[in-house]
């Protein structure tokens, strides 16, 4: 199982996307995420995955609901959190990352299965930020469990 973590990055009422360079998904734009390492705190893997895939620094704000998928015989637990910038400038590798930009939600609602990765999963990031459907990010509190 591969936990997926990433964030909806906001600024100026837009959401950051970048544009795949991957062979698989070349093109497609796509919510910065990618693979939670082995020991790497889901929280942690979001705010590196947004920064190597934009060189921006955020600061995790909530959490939307939290999505499971089967793909080729394997599940991915996909984690999204919402974001502000705290600091950086755009800045991404360009063999992994071809572009990124900042779009209005009705631009990305407005894309199509060959332009927005992940269609139905991001669609329904998408919807469930909408309508605020955001979970504080305390629920990701260990510390409530040590003793």
């Amino acid at each position: 199982m591969d936990v997926i973590s990433g964030c909806i990055v906001t600024k100026d009422n837009k959401i950051l996307l970048v544009q795949e360079g991957l062979k698989d998904c070349y093109g497609k734009w796509n919510l910065p995420a990618g693979k939670t390492e082995n020991f790497e705190k889901i929280t942690d893997a979001a705010i590196r995955e947004t920064f190597e895939e934009t060189g921006l620094k955020v600061k995790l704000t909530g959490v939307l609901p939290i999505a499971e998928r089967i793909i080729k015989d394997k599940t991915f637990v996909a984690v999204r959190f919402v974001a502000e910038v705290i600091g950086g400038d755009i800045n991404f590798d360009s063999k992994e990352i071809i572009d990124a930009k900042w779009f209005d939600i009705e631009e990305i609602e407005n894309m199509t299965k060959e332009e927005l990765r992940s269609y139905e999963l991001n669609r329904k990031l998408i919807e469930n930020y909408k309508k605020n459907k955001i979970y504080p990010i305390d629920i990701f509190d260990d510390k409530q469990y040590i003793n």
